[in-house]
């Protein structure tokens, strides 16, 4: 019960900052969360709104990285376990285990994709100013896969390109 408080505090919080940032200007370029043992950023112009994971509706015969169908606010958003995605997708493992508490982060509904990324957690708002130093992503990487960025902690960032993800084949390709 204290977990589900403490994500709703911090949904709001993160709401607060993202609605303050696009009226003052603030130079915020992405949502920072935690994915299968690493940190991807979201681009903001390309992410959605956040919601806690409850009531997901499994899909029969679908891949298993598609969790399921997620009402929100009255339309079906399918769900992605977006680690296991891009564990599939690159021949990798994932890191960590799923988190016992995820949440869901939907596509903005200009990319006209009715889905939401399932994410272990929500690390905040980043800016360019919050990394040291930027590359581009490795050779070989999915089309999707932006820019790397190492921050002051030594910490590691993968931008994910929503839009082209949600353009992908093998991410519009449920069935199994």
């Amino acid at each position: 019960m204290a977990n589900r408080e403490a994500l709703r505090e911090l949904q709001a919080r993160l709401a607060s900052r993202l609605q303050a940032a696009r009226s003052e200007g603030v130079s915020v370029a992405w949502l920072a969360v935690r994915v299968g043992g690493k940190n991807l950023l979201f681009p903001l112009g390309q992410s959605g709104e956040i919601f806690p994971l409850a009531n997901l509706q499994a899909v029969p015969y679908a891949r298993e990285w598609f969790r399921g169908v997620l009402n929100i606010r009255g339309g079906l958003y399918g769900v992605v376990d977006l680690a296991a995605f891009i564990a599939t997708d690159t021949g990798t493992t994932r890191l960590e285990p799923a988190s016992q508490d995820p949440s869901v982060v939907t596509l903005n509904s200009a990319l006209e994709v009715n889905c939401a990324l399932q994410v272990d957690g929500l690390l905040g708002l980043r800016g360019v100013e919050a990394f040291a130093s930027s590359s581009p992503a490795d050779p070989g990487a999915p089309a999707y896969f932006g820019n790397q960025f190492l921050d002051s902690s030594g910490e590691q960032w993968q931008e994910i390109d929503l839009r082209i993800l949600s353009q992908t084949p093998q991410f519009l390709s449920i069935s199994a």
